[in-house]
């Protein structure tokens, strides 16, 4: 696996078009869900992913770091491709998007909108639920936080 970790101005076209492909590959077509996935957040996120041999991405995460004023950092879009699921691979994405968030914002907590039936993938991570469960898209969510 290469990882990457980029702001968006950094990303070159066709890392970019790998990236929202993979994205709606997952989000939309596999759960059935139209959504706007290019909600304009994008520019303003650190994206993180990995690469298999042939350049496919097969694990993404974006991240957005919080300032001090704001409390905390958040992790979102996390995915893994079907071909790699139960590999290990979500859980070495997950922990680098928390090493990421912790070496530029040690002191904020990070949040996350989990689907509810990765709430306990989540809390093996150390989050909570702070929040009661919501639709969104459909799709049962929870927010989570970690504590810094």
């Amino acid at each position: 696996m290469n990882w990457h970790l980029k702001a968006f101005a950094k990303l070159n076209t066709t890392e970019l078009y790998d990236i929202m492909q993979r994205r709606e590959q997952v989000f939309v077509v596999e759960q059935t869900c139209p959504y706007l996935d290019a909600d304009g957040s994008d520019s303003h996120a650190l994206h993180l992913w990995a690469n298999d041999g042939q350049q496919t991405v097969v694990a993404y995460a974006r991240i957005f770091l919080g300032k001090d004023g704001d409390g905390y950092s958040r992790i979102g879009r996390v995915l893994t491709a079907q071909s790699v699921r139960r590999s290990g691979l979500g859980r070495e994405l997950m922990q680098r998007a928390l090493e990421v968030c912790h070496t530029y914002t040690p002191n904020l907590s990070i949040r996350l909108g989990a689907q509810v039936y990765l709430r306990a993938f989540y809390e093996s991570f150390g989050f909570v639920a702070i929040s009661d469960e919501y639709l969104e898209d459909d799709i049962p969510h929870i927010d989570m936080e970690r504590q810094p």
